[in-house]
Parts: structure tokens; sequence; C-alpha cells
């Protein structure tokens, strides 16, 4: 672009600052048209406004869907000032350029998000703003095209310093930024069809959002960061208050979603319920009459690893829990809300980051979930069987008790958000002995029973913590070694999906045992 702005087109949803930087555009003698309720603004504040229909001698027709596709719009956007052939097209057609366009689109997200009926969802997939958005980015080396409220200071300064004249790398960043977002707006338009239609595997996957966050760094600090909002509505780390304490880095953000996501496991328990997790795994949950006393519980699995560690609570966070958590170093808390007495004292903790959620996330809600491998992508639906929907089958000669039972379920939940493969000790409605990640299922089972001792000897006690306790496997024994060692570590009872191929002489090991078991026919792997 060689020559100033001299005709700009303005239609947005979000009037965000729009008079402020319509007014400063007329100063530079810009012409301005503009449509709708954009037009109306504009009108209203005084300010010179073409009304598109005059410039292209065409009403809106269909309720507004027909306004902007007319070739004196894309004409002006799409033409190549100075070739010849244009230039003739111009003059024949009696097509003005437009070397501006500002342009947000329909609030599509936002209708989504206010779970709107089918009908009111479908008027607001913007047609003309994409179309307009992607002819101003193609024609970047003349075109200048806005698509955020955030960018208005940055043109409005260009123009001051160069005249009325944008730099090619600014034309060019905003173009890249244009084409992101209508990128991420038919992502978002992708997404929710595939859910309405409950197509799990469209024929394509298209994922996209918005920025929220700049990163530090990733998980080291030699890797870049951004946090980015998406299209599903479900409450989480992305959406919740951060009311003190330092920027959330890349493995606080990773840690505290996967706390949050085990927590949800206990949306509706009727009791208080505390993770705590580590490196994204639990190394200690509970539940109780109390957030303090689901904290004390959860505590005592692993105190060494919680120090530095992520705090989750189902219940809003009183002054007594927030005491009694202000003793451990912890690197974020998470919670639906906190009283007065409670923030004030993590106030004191400069560093601490609380985050208040209003909610906390449905665990059954249907959801993707993508990972990333080397020229693709990995997509599923995400994990969100619960233990309490599933077939569970006593195959022992004894069965569990009642209270046997209740932790056998608990355990089984928690084996869900631990890494593969994963061994859970869980007694009185607290977990005891976790063992995540190893290659072996029978080490799995070893680490967990020695992190246990140690945890007892922290506590002053001679017995191991999983004394008396039960266990959970996130997949099936392969052999009897595992649950040979949960027995000799004083387990009484064992929750696993069955199906190996020698799950007789597995059941005939527990039987021998003494042990009650029960197979839930699901699998949990984490990966």
């Amino acid at each position: 672009m060689t020559h100033p702005i001299r005709r700009a087109l303005i239609s947005v949803s979000d009037k965000t600052g729009l008079v402020e930087f319509a007014r400063a555009l007329a100063t530079f003698n810009i012409e301005i048209i503009s449509t709708g309720g954009t037009a109306k603004s504009l009108h209203a504040a005084g300010i010179p406004v073409l009304d598109v229909a005059s410039v292209t001698g065409f009403p809106e027709i269909m309720d507004g869907r027909v306004k902007t596709l007319h070739p004196k719009i894309h004409g002006g956007l799409l033409s190549v000032r100075g070739d010849t052939a244009h230039e003739s097209a111009k003059k024949t057609h009696d097509i003005s350029d437009i070397d501006l366009l500002v342009v947000n689109l329909y609030p599509f997200e936002e209708t989504v998000e206010k779970k709107s009926d089918w009908e009111t969802t479908i008027e607001n997939i913007d047609v003309g703003g994409p179309a307009m958005i992607r002819a101003a980015a193609k024609n970047h080396d003349r075109v200048t095209v806005v698509v955020s409220p955030d960018d208005y200071p940055a043109v409005l300064s260009e123009l001051k310093a160069h005249g009325g004249i944008t730099a090619e790398a600014t034309r060019r960043s905003l173009a890249a930024k244009a084409f992101a977002r209508t990128a991420a707006y038919d992502a978002a338009i992708a997404q929710w069809f595939s859910a309405e239609l409950a197509e799990t595997t469209p024929g394509y996957f298209a994922i996209g959002g918005k920025r929220l966050q700049i990163l530090r760094y990733g998980e080291n600090p030699h890797q870049t960061a951004a946090l980015y909002s998406s299209p599903d509505q479900r409450k989480g780390v992305a959406s919740a208050e951060q009311v003190q304490g330092k920027e959330l880095s890349y493995n606080n953000i990773n840690d505290t979603d996967a706390a949050l996501d085990c927590l949800s496991e206990f949306r509706n328990e009727p009791e208080a319920a505390c993770v705590i997790v580590k490196h994204a795994n639990p190394c200690g949950v509970a539940i109780g009459h109390s957030p303090f006393e689901a904290y004390g519980k959860a505590l005592a699995c692993d105190p060494v690893s919680a120090f530095g560690g992520i705090l989750a609570f189902n219940r809003n966070l009183d002054e007594e829990t927030a005491f009694e958590v202000s003793k451990l170093f912890t690197e974020v808390i998470i919670a639906p809300g906190a009283d007065d007495g409670a923030r004030a004292i993590l106030a004191t903790k400069k560093n601490l980051r609380l985050l208040l959620l209003g909610d906390i996330p449905n665990a059954q809600a249907p959801a993707i979930a993508v990972k990333s491998i080397i020229g693709g992508l990995l997509v599923q639906t995400r994990d969100g069987y619960s233990v309490d929907e599933m077939n569970l089958r006593v195959v022992t000669r004894r069965e569990p008790t009642k209270s046997e039972i209740k932790d056998l379920k608990f355990a089984f939940r928690i084996a869900k958000h631990v890494k593969s493969n994963a061994i859970i000790y869980a007694k009185n409605g607290a977990t005891v002995g976790i063992g995540a990640g190893q290659m072996s299922r029978v080490d799995a089972a070893r680490i967990a029973v020695r992190k246990s001792e140690d945890a007892a000897k922290a506590a002053g006690q001679t017995l191991p913590l999983v004394h008396g306790s039960v266990v959970a496997s996130d997949a099936f024994f392969p052999f009897a070694d595992g649950l040979l060692q949960a027995a000799e570590a004083g387990a009484t009872a064992i929750i696993q999906p069955g199906g190996s191929i020698k799950d007789d002489d597995i059941i005939r090991a527990a039987d021998d045992a003494g042990l009650a078991m029960i197979f839930t026919g699901i699998r949990h792997f984490r990966h």
C-alpha cells in the first residue's frame, strides 16, 4: 500500500471501542461505509457514514442474511490497484476501492455457550463477515483487515506515524490473524454440528480457539507456549477467575487441569473432596465431612510429593482449611469459591495462585480429547465412564463388605486419573498408596506400597497405610504377581476390569489369599 487509506468498511457485532475508533478514522478524512446496527451506532455518535445499500444500490434482504455479498463490496476489497484489467473492471462497473476492513463476526461461540436453540444458533453463523475478511486478508498488500477491537490502537498509531498508511509487516500480521480467526470460527461451527449430530469421528476434524494468554514458556524454558480457549463449554482452568498469585505457567495449567479432571468425579459427592496433584498425577485424594478433613486425609497419602503441588476442592474454601493449607508450599489452589477469611489467609502467600470456578465440571459430560503426534492428531471421546454406571461382578468366593465396596468404587474413580500402569490403594475414603506410570503393573503395586510405608513412618505408624485397604487397577492383572503383592501388603479386596487370558488363575490366587475381587469390564488406561 503506497497511498493513504481513503475508504473503510466497518461492520461489527462487538462494538467495544467502535465510536472512538471511527471518530479517529474520520480525522484522516477516511470515508466510512457500514451496515445495520454498526451504521446506527455511528450515526448516533454524529460520525458521517454511508450505508452499504447506498454503495451497492441493493437493499439488505432476507432478514439481513444478504447485504455485503455484492461485487461492489468484494471488487473493492479484492482489486489489484494499478492492474490494467482490474482498473478497467472497476471503471466499467463503478467499483471503488476499500482500503480498510473492520469486521468482527456474529457471536456464534457465545450463542452456543448460552445453549440457544437450533434456529437461533444457525442464525448466528456469519456468512458475509468471513467472506469479506478472507477477501481483505488475501489482498493484504493493498487492504488492511482488522478483526478485533484489540488492534484498534495499533492501527491508529500506524496511521498517525505514517500519514494514513499502514506498514506491510502490519498488514501481513493482521491478515494472518484474520485467517486464523475465520478458521477458529469455522472450527467452532463444525464442532457444534458434530456434537449436535453425535458424530464423534467426522470426516474432517477442525480445532481452533482464541488465545487467552501468552505463557512465559512451555514445559521447559526453551519451549514457547500459550493458552487458548476452545469451543468445549465445560468449566475449567481456562474459564476460572484467578484472584491472586503469580501468572500461571504451562505446567501449572496442565497440573491444575489434571486435578480438576479428577475432582470432577466428586461433583455430586455429598461429602467434601480434596485432590492433590503433582506432575499431572494425583498423589493424594480423599473425601471427608469438611474440606479440612478431606485435605488432611489426602495429604497423609504422600506428604512428600504434595510439596509444591496443586490442590483442588469440590467445596468452597473456608478459613480453617485455608489456614491448614497455608502451612504447605502449594503452587495452585482451585475451588468453587472461598470465603473472606480464607482469602485473607491465602493473600499472605503472594506466589500462591488461587483460582475460583463457581462450579465443578461434570465428569460425564461428552467432550473430545486431542493429542498431537508427528504429522497428525489423535482424537478420541474423553473417558467419561463412571464406576457407578458399570456392571460390577464379584468373581471370588468372598464378597466384599459394604465398606469395602465403597472404597473399591472410590479407588477405581481415582485409577481413571492416574497415568498407566496405575495401582491405587484406598481406605476409609482416602488414597493410602498410589503407583503411577510404570511399565510393569507389579512395579506400580510395589511403588504404591513403598510410598505407603514412607508415609506411615512420617506419621509415626508401624504398619504401612495400605494395611487393611482395598486396591484398584486401571487394567487387568496379566499375572497373579501384582495381586499377590497387594495381598502381602495387607489389602483385603481388589477391583479391576478383568479380561486377561489368565483371569481364572488370578481369581484362584485371590481366593487362596482370602481376597474379595470385583470385575468392572471397563478399562481406564491413561497414557
